[in-house]
């Protein structure tokens, strides 16, 4: 064994020390790994999943809202689930929950609490909303309204920020 053996309980097969994560959440935390390969160099700033973090998400998308509109459809939904990613893990690292699939938008849904409560975010819509509207979509403000929630979540409350 290694001086950093990843296996640090002999007794435990590597995937029985952490839980398995169903194929759409790796997708989620490998598109957010990426985002911050991406853009962290670029803003000079450090993604690392926090909710501070989110302040250098929302200075990255102001200087792309400049150039939004001017973007390849594939560009913009690029950015869009980058980011959307990106966000979606913070909230998953730091608050738990669990990735769905939301029809009726067309977009991922994450949704925190259950089985005592469901308080959910729409991430992708927000982010678009960001660079077409300016900073009336502001991230750091959302997100805060997702953790004020669940802060005061009581069992059976159902919400979802959007």
């Amino acid at each position: 064994m290694g001086l950093f053996s990843r296996n640090k309980d002999n007794n435990k097969k590597p995937d029985e020390q952490q839980p398995a994560v169903d194929e759409f959440t790796q997708r989620m935390i490998d598109t957010a790994a990426a985002c911050v390969e991406h853009f962290e160099i670029r803003s000079g700033g450090k993604l690392d999943y926090s909710e501070q973090s989110l302040h250098i998400v929302d200075s990255i998308l102001d200087e792309a809202a400049d150039h939004y509109e001017d973007m390849e459809p594939e560009q913009q939904k690029w950015l869009v689930s980058s980011f959307g990613a990106y966000i979606f893990e913070v909230a998953r690292r730091n608050y738990g929950g669990r990735y769905y699939w939301y029809d009726a938008g067309n977009q991922p849904i994450f949704v925190t609490g259950q089985p005592k409560f469901e308080i959910s975010i729409i991430v992708f819509d927000k982010v678009k909303g960001r660079m077409v509207n300016g900073k009336e979509d502001h991230i750091p403000f959302f997100f805060k309204g997702y953790t004020e929630r669940l802060a005061t979540a009581k069992e059976g409350d159902r919400a979802t920020i959007v």
